[in-house]
């Protein structure tokens, strides 16, 4: 749902995040909703400024029941010095929110009824976040962590595999809270939301890989230098099998064996990438090399 426009930025609010906040009202709490809106939005505009001094694209900012997602463009997804700091600004900010509050306390400007309530939240929006699991802020930041190991494709599964355990398990143990009447029925529809949200970056790591593979020839063009890797395969081996060793950021040579482990020649990532998109992930790395003519 369309909440309007914020320094150029669309902003929308899902329905869910509009259910939690009926929620609120129901149990005559609405401003403590309204808080928390307002909480969620600045941890997002936080992501959005971080994201603009990097110079990564903002698409949009949407406000969900557990924070909210600043859609961002996916040049940040396989950028993983940039993505870990445009991740970190939204807890960073909710952190500068809490120095902020102790410091106008101690100046006599407190609510003694939405003052704990308020430095609460904003210490549920910074640590909930960290946790290393997608689609949370520490989920990316995991993310940026293995991507230089593993590739994106294989980091984005792995963090959001552990973002879907993350909450399944929050799922169980909230709705034993609610029927212990421990905890509110809103922690189980933040737990389901991420879920979903989980699940959803998962089946995204297909694209996020083929956007890798695409900025390579882009940087290495653009930089004119890149750090190297280099493998070694032989010539039977199909390109699935060598594109999913590439990683961000660095340039690949493959040296080139045959079935008698003797050495062929050189493949470049370029032609690896070349070959790949002409002839399909199946097509054998022998036949993407060229001997040069010798005379």
């Amino acid at each position: 749902m369309r909440a309007g426009r914020l320094w150029g930025i669309e902003l929308h609010v899902n329905p869910l995040f509009l259910g939690l906040m009926g929620l609120y009202f129901v149990a005559g709490v609405l401003e403590k909703g309204l808080l928390i809106f307002g909480l969620v939005l600045f941890h997002e505009l936080a992501h959005t400024v971080a994201a603009k001094y990097f110079g990564v694209r903002v698409i949009d900012v949407e406000i969900l029941p557990f924070g909210g997602v600043a859609r961002l463009g996916s040049e940040m997804s396989i950028e993983p010095s940039k993505e870990i700091a445009i991740a970190l600004a939204g807890p960073l900010a909710n952190l500068l929110l809490i120095a902020g509050a102790m410091g106008f306390r101690n100046y006599g400007f407190w609510s003694e009824e939405l003052g704990p309530f308020f430095l609460q939240v904003n210490l549920m929006l910074a640590f909930f976040n960290l946790l290393p699991a997608l689609p949370l802020d520490g989920g990316r930041i995991l993310r940026s962590l293995l991507s230089p190991h593993v590739g994106v494709a294989q980091a984005t599964i792995t963090a959001s595999v552990i973002g879907q355990v993350v909450a399944i398990m929050a799922t169980g143990l909230g709705i034993v809270g609610v029927l212990n009447r421990v905890v509110g029925l809103d922690v189980v529809i933040v737990a389901l939301f991420v879920l979903y949200a989980a699940s959803k970056e998962k089946s995204m790591a297909p694209y996020l890989f083929v956007q890798q593979l695409t900025r390579k020839k882009e940087e290495i063009t653009q930089t004119g230098v890149l750090p190297v890797e280099q493998l070694v395969a032989t010539e039977n081996v199909p390109l699935k099998e060598i594109v999913n060793l590439f990683v961000p950021q660095k340039f690949h040579l493959i040296m080139l064996l045959d079935q008698k482990l003797e050495y062929l020649g050189q493949v470049s990532e370029v032609q690896v990438l070349d070959a790949l998109f002409t002839y399909g992930m199946d097509y054998p790395l022998g036949k993407v090399f060229k001997p040069k003519n010798t005379t």
